[in-house]
């Protein structure tokens, strides 16, 4: 199960459960049929019906009549981009990201931490592009990603255990790490170094460095990484360090006269 099971929102009632079905729905990325979502759901018929007459009548939700399809209605696109303006580091760091793409030719990604996953909010491509897991507005996990790594590490100990909790621990490869213990011995190492690797944990052929971008009250507010699908060139990733975290930086004060939701 997912965290957008219907059946892990009933602390928060029906609007809990409500949006836990419009997560359901996004996560097919794709028009979905009702037959497909019923035996994902895990609630009763009706309810499940109820539900997504609910979101369609309020706009959240788009019906198909030719195809019986349900998708994303456009009232999302109006609140993601309220979204996108007022809670996403992107569009302050934008300029950052232009000039450490620029600067290093490589891949950048940065990232936000969303209920313990790493939400991708923009990315810059390599000069010589390689395609990858990573897009603006994927989510992908934390505990084997360089920015997901590099987030984690600087989380109170209350957040660190719930976004740990939310963790499915897969081995995606030969390198990730499978255990709550031996990622709680990296994050100590990324924070005596100041940044963190993603060493082909993730997807095999890829390698990243990532550095977290702290508010001045050194809250996590995001991470930022170089990635590159050289995948023995670890050395020339390590150079990069420095520039990073300058890059992290620049990034976090642009921030700081800003607003951002409390990271879970």
């Amino acid at each position: 199960m997912t965290d957008a099971d219907p059946r892990k929102s009933k602390q928060d009632g029906t609007v809990g459960r409500t949006l836990a079905v419009l997560d359901l729905i996004a996560e097919f990325g794709r028009p979905v049929r009702f037959s497909e979502l019923l035996p994902k759901a895990g609630l009763p018929k009706a309810t499940l019906f109820r539900f997504i007459q609910s979101l369609t009548n309020q706009g959240m939700l788009s019906y198909d009549e030719d195809r019986q399809t349900y998708a994303p209605g456009l009232r999302l696109v109006r609140l993601a981009h309220a979204a996108w303006s007022q809670s996403s580091l992107a569009p302050i760091a934008a300029p950052h990201l232009d000039a450490l793409s620029a600067a290093t030719g490589e891949t950048i990604h940065l990232a936000q931490l969303d209920q313990g996953m790493v939400l991708y909010v923009d990315k810059r491509n390599a000069k010589r592009p390689v395609e990858m897991f990573s897009q603006s507005g994927k989510i992908g996990p934390a505990y084997c990603t360089g920015v997901g790594k590099a987030m984690l590490a600087h989380l109170p100990e209350d957040k660190l255990a719930a976004a740990i909790s939310r963790q499915s621990f897969h081995r995606f490869t030969a390198n990730t790490l499978t255990t709550d213990l031996k990622l709680r011995a990296e994050l100590a190492n990324i924070r005596a170094r100041g940044f963190a690797w993603d060493d082909e944990e993730h997807e095999m052929g890829i390698r990243c460095i990532a550095a977290p971008i702290l508010s001045s009250a050194s809250r996590i507010i995001g991470a930022l990484s170089i990635t590159t699908a050289d995948a023995l060139d670890r050395a020339r990733l390590e150079a990069y360090a420095p520039l990073l975290r300058e890059t992290a930086a620049k990034i976090a004060d642009a921030a700081n006269a800003w607003r951002f939701p409390e990271q879970k």
